[in-house]
């Protein structure tokens, strides 16, 4: 199913907006403007699919969309639908309701809501993207005051390190310093919460010290002991009216001198004081707070944190759809929803990478609107059942991590029971009943150290509960890992063998495998996508899915994105792990969920094979490819045209040696580049040619030069007409880029005539034939290269030795390879009618002109047909079919090859 852009739902949208009359079709319409498969829309229109309490007012997908038809105030009415128990029950993404006048909708998943009148709805089409599998990186609502609170906060301790010279240095030191300022944001939050009185903080510092802040330490310094003072008689009178807080954060072992304060800094703390703290998200300014005080990181304010519809990847599918399911099933079951109720109360979620806790936040608060779902529906079966609502049975105290910054384990800890007096505000709004949070009793169970030496048990004791392990756990490529981060490797694997290519976050998975195995403990981790891709499958998938271990669900890469100013650039994945389980294994991708059979290490639905280099092609029939002929000429054998030029007019006759020299920057942006290219039989006549000598004298002397550590290209000093690796040959031949931009559809690749060399920047296949174009610059090829080739940063990385030569192709008759030929002509014919652009500009989703699209879309249905009968709807179901071929054609070529016997072996 081809995924819709972001242009093609604005034109498909665009018909719904200015109608003269709206009704319930509009809903429907909507849905298919976003690329909702037809026969799902037809379903839900017939209400097949239609889950809504009453069919006769409301339309309701799973997943999808709540939609309501009302005749009172559509904002009226949202409130009291968003966090009903239908909606929680359904995980519906979108809440939308309408008078056919005025439209709101509210998503859930990033808390943002929106109003407009229903004609605009063309205006604001990018709402709902994720119909479209297109998720949102910015929430307005949300970053606003997140971002603009961590920034006030930085302000006042740059001010405060500048007033306090020796403020990092000992006996007090930056934990310190963090720890006053974790401090102050929670007086800030609770003084907007109801937790203090009203703006009880900030007028307290505002009445009670002077202008020029020459007292403000001391008074804070009086506050925070009263906060951690049960009775009012043991507090000075000016801070007596504060209540009792305790729960760590204000213990008497805590204290220390409160920074000294100048007019600056005393002015600052009062204006962040006059923020609306309570709109702060402690799973989103967790993160950013902790850039405000760690060295280096100001610049990246935000720009790491995991956003919540990212979180929502790791539980959703982990436990909490399941959950959802069950409050589904037990509806109308006051035993079912009563055990269901038991069930999550013992639930334990573990982070062993866990931040300044945005994971653990979401989690808790996902269970309790959970656990309000149940209450509110118990109620309904039974007025009795309000007896129940006098507390929640979602206690922090079952939510762990393990955090290597001490600091960053107390902005945890806060954020947690932020989040907890934010969910004990939702249980007031729905059943009128007050949970106080103070005084703190629970903390949590965030442990500080290093997770890679902690024992996870020690930490979360895995005791046959149900536990699950989500986290984002940091990545670190094998050449920038630190000497402590290598020798972390030989702790966690102990006695199985590793390789010193894996990246960092191997051990997580690796410690995470042997946590859960055995036991009912699950498991999602957010990770870059290159553990799933070339060499490093192979590296580290055997040992995590050793022992009964298998991947129960995965993200295929997604671009990280969340609501910080700057994003990170980074394309990642989720993968799940769980013990070996008959229950559905799912893949998402592209806001689809397929249902696959086998999840392998390459996130596809196929057996569990690892692809390690091959000499030659598996399929057979198929030419050889090469890597480009390598220099190692200091760039002396190569020339642009002006050198070439140069080059000439001093020597004509060395125009026999000049050849076109592409790699993949020239061949995609159509740059001209030339070399020098000699054979064996002609290097005396070479060497003779006084204008070439020059070049070649500086290539011996490159090649010559002491510094060099290559002994091999020191011998070819005595050869400075030779390249290192000679792959040319004078033959026609097909060109494949070492290295090719994510976004295209295609890896660009081409023709190339007898008088071009192809660089080692590039990949060549010599004596080639267009039919075997054809193949490789189809969709079919174009999957197996995302799935199998690696990357260079977010761009696709090829491989001849692992990409192409494990490519599997059946046997093609004549007939085929002539249809081939005649739809890879046709490709070859369109670009050249565009020559006045470059392939770059040719294959831009953007820009790609239509008709080379539609040339395209005929290879790719001619090579499609080679694999199955039927159309392909995915790249999933193409990927599936090529691990299921791959898995018979090595089964078969091992037949056929048996290993052989050596003297003395054994049967």
């Amino acid at each position: 199913m081809a995924r819709l852009n972001l242009k093609a739902v604005e034109e498909r949208v665009a018909p719904l907006a200015g109608r003269e009359s709206y009704d319930r079709e509009f809903i429907f319409d909507l849905l298919l403007a976003y690329g909702k498969p037809q026969s799902s829309v037809t379903r839900l229109r017939n209400g097949d699919l239609n889950v809504a309490a009453n069919p006769a007012t409301e339309v309701a997908q799973k997943k999808v969309v709540y939609f309501k038809e009302t005749t009172a105030d559509p904002l009226a009415v949202l409130e009291e639908s968003k966090t009903s128990p239908d909606v929680v029950r359904f995980s519906t993404r979108f809440v939308i309701v309408t008078d056919y006048d005025e439209l709101v909708a509210h998503d859930t998943q990033t808390g943002e809501t929106i109003g407009f009148p229903i004609r605009e709805i063309n205006q604001h089409f990018t709402f709902f993207l994720p119909w479209a599998g297109m998720e949102k990186a910015q929430y307005v609502a949300e970053a606003h005051a997140d971002v603009k609170a961590a920034e006030r906060m930085g302000k006042l301790f740059d001010e405060l390190l500048h007033a306090n010279p020796g403020l990092l240095e000992e006996p007090h030191g930056r934990h310190a310093l963090n720890l006053f300022f974790t401090r102050l944001l929670f007086c800030f939050f609770a003084e907007d919460t109801e937790i203090f009185a009203q703006n009880q903080f900030t007028n307290a510092v505002g009445s009670h010290t002077l202008a020029d802040g020459s007292d403000t330490a001391e008074f804070l310094t009086d506050l925070f002991l009263a906060l951690d003072t049960e009775s009012p008689a043991g507090k000075p009178s000016h801070v007596a009216a504060f209540p009792y807080v305790n729960g760590r954060l204000f213990r008497a072992d805590n204290r220390f001198v409160v920074p000294q304060f100048t007019k600056v800094a005393r002015d600052e703390l009062i204006n962040a004081g006059k923020l609306i703290w309570r709109e702060i998200n402690p799973d989103i300014f967790g993160s950013m707070f902790q850039a405000i005080v760690t060295p280096g990181k100001r610049s990246d304010l935000g720009q790491h944190y995991t956003s919540v519809p990212n979180i929502l990847k790791t539980i959703e599918p982990l436990f909490l759809d399941a959950l959802k399911d069950e409050l589904d099933a037990g509806h109308d079951s006051m035993k079912k929803l009563e055990a269901l109720l038991e069930r999550i109360s013992a639930i334990k979620v573990f982070d062993p990478a866990c931040g300044s806790g945005n994971f653990l936040v979401i989690a808790y608060k996902e269970l309790r609107r959970l656990e309000h779902a149940i209450l509110e529906r118990l109620a309904a079966l039974n007025e009795k059942h309000r007896v129940l609502f006098a507390e929640s049975k979602i206690n922090i105290e079952n939510f762990f991590g393990i955090e290597i910054d001490d600091f960053a384990v107390e902005v945890a800890i806060l954020s947690l029971w932020i989040a907890k007096h934010q969910m004990n505000s939702e249980f007031k709004d729905k059943f009128g009943v007050s949970i106080p949070l103070i005084p703190l009793k629970e903390t949590g169970q965030i442990k500080h150290g290093n997770a890679t030496r902690v024992d996870w048990n020690e930490v979360c004791p895995n005791d046959g509960g149900e536990i699950y392990l989500i986290s984002n756990p940091p990545y670190v490529g094998s050449s920038m890992q630190t000497k402590e981060q290598k020798a972390e490797f030989r702790s966690v694997f102990g006695a199985r063998p590793f390789s010193a290519n894996l990246d960092y976050i191997s051990l997580w998975f690796v410690k995470g495998s042997d946590y859960i195995r055995g036991s009912r403990a699950r498991l999602a981790f957010v990770t870059t996508n290159s553990v799933s891709q070339g060499d490093h499958v192979g590296l580290m998938f055997p040992t995590v899915l050793s022992g009964g271990i298998e991947i129960g669900f995965a993200y295929t890469s997604f671009k990280w994105e969340n609501n910080a100013k700057r994003n990170a650039g980074v394309t990642v994945a989720v993968i799940g792990l769980r013990n070996a389980s008959t229950t559905e294994k799912y893949i998402y991708t592209d806001g689809l969920q397929i249902a696959a059979t086998s999840i392998n290490g390459y996130l596809a639905d196929g057996p569990s094979v690892y692809l390690g280099r091959r000499s030659a092609p598996l399929a057979a029939g198929f030419p050889r490819m090469v890597r480009g002929s390598q220099p190692s000429d200091g760039g002396h054998l190569i020339m642009d045209a002006a050198g070439r030029a140069e080059l000439l007019s001093t020597a004509s006759e060395a125009v026999q040696f000049v050849k076109l020299y592409m790699g993949s920057s020239e061949f995609i942006n159509d740059a001209e580049r030339y070399c020098l290219w000699v054979e064996p039989r002609e290097a005396n006549h070479a060497m003779s040619i006084q204008g070439m000598l020059p070049r070649l004298n500086r290539v011996a002397e490159f090649r010559s030069s002491p510094d060099r550590n290559d002994e091999t290209t020191k011998e070819l000093a005595a050869k400075p007409w030779q390249f290192k690796q000679p792959a040319y040959k004078p033959t026609d031949s097909i060109i494949v880029p070492r290295v090719s931009s994510v976004r295209r559809p295609y890896m660009p690749m081409g023709f190339l005539g007898p008088d071009t060399v192809i660089s080692d920047a590039a990949f060549a296949v010599y004596d080639a034939e267009p039919w075997a174009f054809a193949v490789l610059t189809s969709s079919m090829h174009m999957v197996w290269t995302r799935a199998i080739g690696g990357r260079m940063k977010t761009d696709y990385r090829y491989s001849n030795t692992i990409v192409y030569n494990n490519f599997p192709v059946p046997p093609l008759s004549d007939a085929v390879k002539e249809k081939l030929t005649v739809a890879a002509l046709r490709v070859l014919d369109v670009r050249e009618y565009h020559c006045d652009h470059t392939l770059a500009e040719l294959y831009d989703p953007d820009k790609m002109p239509d008709d080379l699209r539609a040339a395209h879309a005929e290879v790719d249905a001619l090579v499609d047909s080679i694999y199955s009968k039927k159309p392909y709807e995915t790249d999933e179901q193409r990927l599936s079919d090529l691990f299921a071929m791959y898995e018979r054609m090595t089964a078969a070529e091992a037949v056929k090859t048996p290993v052989k016997k050596t003297r003395g072996s054994r049967k």
